[in-house]
């Protein structure tokens, strides 16, 4: 069976089509960045990739593909002695490596002798990440968006979540970045994806949407965590509609204490967080609310963060980026309760 060859904007548009794509690099390349949905088929693991290109350098290219070769195929008959064995003859993968040469090009040979129709990405993932690239300076203009607007702890990201169980067009900048937006906002123990790979996460996002319907977002900054947004989507969102949504301060103390639980189980992982805060707030401040956490205040440190720290940052911000917010498509007030947030979602879908 020949291999199909396919260039990197013919692939991704048929990326749903196929049965498996199959990432050919190393773990640690497959870790940076890869095609969304793409599985690890390592023709060389890191180890192995390390020791080739220290023969290649140090002894001769010869004896490097010598050695290549071998744990190439290896490794190849490992993937198809465990992954393949059970596919049907109309199995259809898409594989790719960095620059689609000789390691996609073996498992594709490989695969396609066997008697399999296999695609090959030409120009491997750097083509693909070329595409993407080019892409989110054009794909984020093709949408209206609506933005939901409102201090920290309002509610936002369930909010989203609420829509988009009821079928709405949501982008969430938070759930794809792996980040709350804020200098808690990171998860313990559950890293950001690389830049790189957020941006893939958000290409992937955006073309999976339908320009003639209105996609809901949450006004970020230009950076979720250490991730920035891409530009053009960026630029888009603060020239949008605004949708302000507001929850009395109390219910949004007990939302946080809900969202950040982790916090409120460990003390000392939340103090060493506040830490990055003494730059704007000063030590004094840092080290009462430290104190104030450690004697059991959590809540009332909570309280103090959003109406001393988060509350005034905010808004000037939003005066500042979004001015779509002084005249916002709608003010929504909600309680707390399951029902209320219900009833905001309903307000903002028959909009």
């Amino acid at each position: 069976m020949p291999i199909v060859k396919l260039a990197a904007t013919e692939a991704l548009a048929r990326l749903d089509t196929f049965d498996a794509v199959i990432d050919a690099r190393s773990p640690a390349e497959f870790a940076l960045d890869r095609l969304p949905g793409a599985c690890n088929w390592p023709s060389l693991d890191d180890e192995q990739r390390a020791l080739v290109g220290t023969t290649y350098k140090q002894v001769s290219p010869f004896e490097a593909r010598k050695r290549g070769a071998v744990l190439v195929a290896r490794n190849i008959a490992a993937h198809v002695e465990r992954e393949a064995m059970d596919k049907p003859r109309e199995w259809q993968p898409l594989v790719y490596c960095w620059r689609g040469g000789q390691r996609s090009g073996a498992l594709a040979t490989v695969l396609s002798s066997i008697g399999w129709r296999v695609h090959l990405l030409e120009g491997g993932y750097q083509a693909f990440r070329r595409a993407v690239v080019a892409a989110l300076e054009e794909l984020p203009t093709r949408f209206e968006y609506r933005v939901v607007c409102g201090v920290t702890g309002s509610g936002k990201s369930r909010l989203l979540q609420r829509l988009a169980a009821r079928g709405a067009q949501v982008l969430d900048l938070e759930m794809l970045a792996n980040h709350r937006g804020s200098v808690l906002g990171l998860v313990p123990g559950s890293p950001q994806p690389s830049q790189k790979q957020f941006e893939t996460r958000v290409w992937d996002a955006l073309r999976r949407l339908e320009p003639a319907r209105p996609v809901i977002v949450e006004s970020e900054s230009k950076k979720v965590g250490d991730l920035r947004v891409p530009e053009a989507l960026i630029t888009r969102v603060r020239a949008s509609p605004c949708i302000r949504l507001e929850l009395p301060l109390e219910a949004r103390v007990e939302l946080l204490m809900q969202d950040y639980d982790f916090f409120v189980r460990d003390t000392e992982t939340f103090c060493a967080r506040l830490d990055a805060l003494r730059v704007l707030r000063g030590h004094e401040v840092v080290d009462a609310w430290q104190a104030q956490a450690r004697a059991g205040g959590t809540r009332e440190v909570v309280r103090d963060l959003l109406v001393s720290h988060y509350d005034p940052i905010y808004r000037q911000s939003m005066a500042r980026n979004f001015a779509g917010l002084e005249a916002p498509l709608a003010t929504l007030e909600w309680d707390g309760s399951d029902a209320s947030l219900e009833s905001a979602a309903r307000r903002i879908a028959a909009l």
